[in-house]
């Protein structure tokens, strides 16, 4: 599974996905995560709905983790197959929740 975080600037913390100029790409195979890339979309300042830049750079990814994401793009991503995930805080702890919670929702069910 490929997963794209968007990410403020610094590349600390995850940013809007309409506004963030950069992405960090992970591969998870299930048990462990690995980076794999540093993609940019490059945003023109003033100019709305920028969403379609950040969707072109995060095209061969299966999650996309953002702090936000507009009422146009989240139902554009979930159509195109895509998984989104809204969360905020350092990249790291995020990309942490997100891949426990994956682990524990396909860990098989003991009875």
């Amino acid at each position: 599974m490929r997963i794209a975080v968007s990410v403020t600037d610094d590349e600390k913390f995850t940013q809007h996905f309409g506004r963030a100029q950069k992405f960090l790409i992970y591969e998870f195979d299930g048990e462990n995560t690995e980076f794999i890339d540093r993609r940019e979309s490059i945003k023109i300042p003033g100019e709305k709905h920028q969403w379609g830049k950040s969707l072109k750079v995060v095209d061969d990814c299966d999650v996309v983790i953002c702090l936000q994401i507009g009422m146009t793009a989240k139902p554009g991503l979930k159509s195109m197959g895509k998984k989104v995930v809204e969360d905020e805080g350092p990249v790291e702890e995020v990309l942490t929740r997100f891949v426990e919670h994956e682990k524990f929702m396909n860990k098989p069910l003991n009875f």
